[in-house]
């Protein structure tokens, strides 16, 4: 009977009565302590508001039932597969819906339902796993800001491989806490990957410039990760790191040796270890007595260049000479490394050698930059706070 005359009655009544009857009859379903069958008449009524040809009436009920635990699951169910602004209201909220149905959700909706999934208060890892392989590009920007998303390392790079281009999504991940070094290493990647794209479409440099200058950036920030990494996981956070440098093509000769001159011994040290296959702590042994055969066949091993060996051997004795430990970030090239190194490798001529000293000029004249801002901000501090005591005077003085 009830059902019957509410059924007769919503025919005819107008869409604003309709609105305030549907909510009315959803906070009763949650608050009146009604039977069994009076739940499900009230449950067959509430089924029959979903056909109404007004979206009002659902976005009432879904306003009533977006954060209910005791809402009918099946119609918050029918809800969350409504048009974006209704579904949204239970999609973020409602504790009703497992992990199965928000991925499927994610799986069809557009990108406000996706964002709503993404804003939840709690996303576990499968979910947030969803979201990062299916979701469009604002939806996992959402995902990033969200502090309650279990987003895993490979769930971050495959938002990067996906969306890497786009500077918010970038922006967002880097926001996150306790980002694993892979990570900021793919987005140092895609980061360089855009502004290399953003430099040659407006031909302000050469393919060429372009790309030497966005390899030194990336070699430059992935000692900067690498030293972030050995400061918080010690070695085996180095290593991994390697192991993804190296998987991506970028743990190169040039890599090695700029970690050397920048102090970075471990990240020198697991680039071997990667490379040769051998333990680290025979590595670290081999590469303290860097002058000996053991040393020579250790390079070897690893693969990396034989007529460079001279110049990482200059390295090393630079390093042991001068005990340089890099600057807080681990990235700085010390200048009197450099050029130490320059001096002995200023006689070898030909080929390879030719490279490296040009790429030894380019780190000089890095380091050379690097000291002279360093002095220049220092100056300038100096001079605020002579500046402060002369008004600090001149107002005692007054």
């Amino acid at each position: 009977m009830i059902v019957r005359n509410f059924l007769q009655w919503a025919q005819t009544a107008p869409t604003a009565l309709r609105v305030e009857g549907a909510a009315a009859l959803a906070r009763a379903y949650l608050v009146s302590d009604l039977d069994a069958p009076m739940k499900r008449e009230a449950e067959t009524v509430l089924a029959a508001l979903l056909d109404d040809p007004s979206p009002l009436v659902r976005r009432a009920l879904a306003k009533v039932f977006a954060s209910a635990p005791d809402a009918p699951h099946c119609i918050v169910s029918a809800l969350a597969n409504d048009q974006s602004d209704i579904a949204a209201m239970v999609l973020s909220r409602s504790p009703l819906l497992g992990e199965s149905e928000l991925i499927d959700c994610a799986a069809v909706g557009d990108v406000f339902s996706q964002s709503a999934i993404a804003l939840r208060a709690h996303v576990p890892t499968g979910l947030a796993s969803a979201i990062a392989e299916i979701g469009a590009c604002e939806a996992l920007i959402s995902l990033a800001v969200n502090p309650g998303a279990e987003l895993p390392a490979f769930a971050m790079r495959r938002m990067i491989e996906r969306f890497g281009d786009d500077a918010q999504l970038r922006e967002a991940l880097l926001s996150r806490p306790f980002l694993p070094a892979a990570v900021r290493v793919d987005l140092v990647e895609a980061t360089a990957a855009s502004l290399a794209s953003f430099v040659l479409d407006r031909d302000w440099l050469s393919p060429e410039r372009t790309r030497r200058i966005m390899q030194e950036a990336r070699d430059k920030a992935n000692i900067v990760i690498a030293a972030t990494a050995n400061d918080s996981e010690g070695r085996r956070g180095v290593r991994m790191l390697v192991g993804h440098l190296r998987r991506k093509a970028r743990l190169t000769p040039s890599l090695a040796l700029r970690a050397l001159l920048s102090g970075n011994r471990a990240l020198f040290e697991a680039t071997l270890a990667e490379l040769s296959g051998l333990d680290e702590e025979k590595v670290a042994g081999l590469t303290r007595d860097f002058d000996g055969a053991g040393f020579a066949a250790l390079y070897a091993r690893a693969g990396m260049p034989a007529n460079l060996l001279p110049a990482y051997r200059a390295a090393l004795e630079s390093q042991r000479a001068f005990g340089y430990a890099g600057a807080p970030s681990g990235a700085r090239l010390s200048l009197a490394m450099v050029q130490r190194v320059l001096t002995s490798c200023d006689g070898i001529k030909g080929g390879e050698l030719d490279r490296l000293m040009a790429l030894l000029r380019r780190f000089e004249a890095e380091a050379l930059r690097e000291d002279a801002r360093e002095a220049a901000a220092a100056l300038t501090s100096a001079s605020l706070v002579d500046m402060a005591a002369l008004e600090a005077q001149l107002l005692v003085a007054a």
